[in-house]
């Protein structure tokens, strides 16, 4: 890719957008992204650590969301060339799970910004299977504050 061009959102590694390492990433790739929402997808595998019973857990559900709220945050330190900043569920209201999804299936996440002050975030947070939407819930999370870049060395 030259300079200039487009990037492709589904091109970016995950990894460069989330503090998470293998195994415990819960995105496969950010698929949309606006000022109030992102968008990902994750397909579920047999060898993800939070699949219990060839199905992905309660846990695995909410943590999928946080890391959407998390690549969102990442994206734009992407973009700036800034380090990828710690994010840590504050709370989680109204979580409503219709079903929980098999191995193999694809989730598409999707998170919307209703309100962000003082190093909170509250989102709105969705996700669908085949146009389905199998869970729902509210999130607030908690930034870790930015790290002062450490004064020039003296002689």
């Amino acid at each position: 890719m030259t300079s200039g061009e487009p990037i492709k959102l589904t091109e970016i590694p995950v990894t460069e957008l989330l503090p998470q390492r293998p195994p415990f990433v819960m995105i496969d790739c950010l698929t949309g992204f606006s000022e109030t929402t992102t968008e990902t997808r994750l397909t579920v595998r047999d060898d993800n650590v939070l699949v219990q019973d060839g199905r992905l857990s309660v846990y695995g559900l909410v943590e999928n969301i946080a890391q959407t709220c998390a690549a969102r945050l990442g994206y734009a330190s992407y973009i700036l060339h800034k380090p990828v900043r710690i994010g840590f569920i504050g709370a989680v209201r109204g979580c409503k799970i219709k079903r929980l999804p098999l191995v193999g299936e694809t989730l598409e996440t999707r998170i919307e910004v209703k309100e962000e002050i003082f190093g909170l975030t509250l989102v709105d947070a969705e996700v669908r299977l085949d146009g389905e939407t199998i869970a729902e819930t509210q999130m607030k999370i908690a930034l870790e504050k930015e790290q002062d870049t450490p004064p020039e060395a003296h002689e």
